[in-house]
């Protein structure tokens, strides 16, 4: 009699366990992108097909040694019950009378769309005695990332629609975009670049971007209406003298995985609620 009830036992354990959900284990989704291998810029080595696990590896591995530096690593929840995964990567090491200061930063999606990179920046304000001239920081951006799309306002700004980086007109070289960088953007190149659509001015977008919550849903309805598929800018705000740079602000904005990565995310969150509301809800019987 013994028997014959621990074979029942056994045999209906399996049924009594409650089935784990697979939604957060299924395979990440790559989303679309603005950029292709050939064409990838990149922030200190990181791109928009960056994780946030590499991106830190490479924050903590450029600020080593630095006892001063302030990290703040911001985890959200997929859905309202799912796991934990990094969403925003702050590491800030503070500007003084002989240390250039440098902030870096990093937002990324969710684990469905394999926690990829889409905003990705980084603010050095250098020490009086540290500031470069401004000549020569502009020949190393422009040896980096190729031609910009349109320069002046203080920036070089690339803009890139399938792929590659769009041309306003205007064929910068180092010395162009020295004489035009601290002129006010010419809004003959701006009509441009938006041409014959409605859509809004990347410029606008990325500079939004920089001030406002960096979370997918904060940006998606400006990505949308964006007019490009994504964004760098490089801000060089005059030192002293002027011919020097003070503060180099460089900033990455894929568009298009905002886009495509939001999607993809939200479709594994409604999905994952789907399977708890279907999952067994019975109560122990009475014994």
């Amino acid at each position: 009699m013994l028997r014959h009830a621990l074979y029942l036992m056994l045999a209906m354990a399996p049924a009594a366990l409650p089935v784990a959900s697979q939604a957060g284990d299924t395979k990440p989704k790559p989303p679309e992108t603005a950029f292709t291998a050939k064409q990838r810029p990149d922030i200190l080595g990181v791109s928009t097909d960056a994780t946030a696990d590499s991106t830190r590896t490479i924050f903590e591995a450029r600020l080593k040694g630095h006892a001063d530096v302030q990290s703040d690593i911001q985890q959200q929840k997929v859905g309202d019950a799912g796991t934990s995964f990094v969403a925003a990567l702050n590491f800030n090491l503070p500007n003084g009378p002989r240390q250039t200061g440098e902030l870096l930063a990093g937002s990324f999606s969710a684990p469905a769309s394999g926690n990829r990179a889409y905003f990705i920046a980084r603010n050095l304000t250098f020490a009086p005695d540290q500031q470069p001239a401004k000549a020569d920081l502009i020949k190393e951006i422009i040896g980096k990332y190729g031609v910009p799309t349109i320069v002046g306002d203080q920036h070089l700004y690339y803009i890139y629609r399938s792929g590659s980086i769009i041309s306003a007109g205007t064929k910068y070289k180092e010395a162009t975009a020295l004489e035009a960088i601290d002129k006010p953007l010419d809004p003959r190149a701006a009509v441009k670049l938006n041409g014959e659509t409605v859509r809004g001015s990347c410029v606008a977008v990325i500079k939004r971007a920089q001030t406002k919550a960096k979370t997918l849903s904060a940006m998606l309805d400006e990505a949308k209406g964006a007019n490009c598929d994504g964004v760098l800018s490089v801000q060089l705000v005059p030192g002293t003298p002027p011919d020097r740079v003070g503060i180099a602000q460089f900033t990455l904005l894929d568009v298009k995985l905002v886009i495509s990565a939001s999607a993809i995310d939200n479709d594994a969150i409604a999905a994952d609620q789907n399977e708890r509301k279907a999952m067994p809800k019975g109560s122990a019987p009475k014994l």
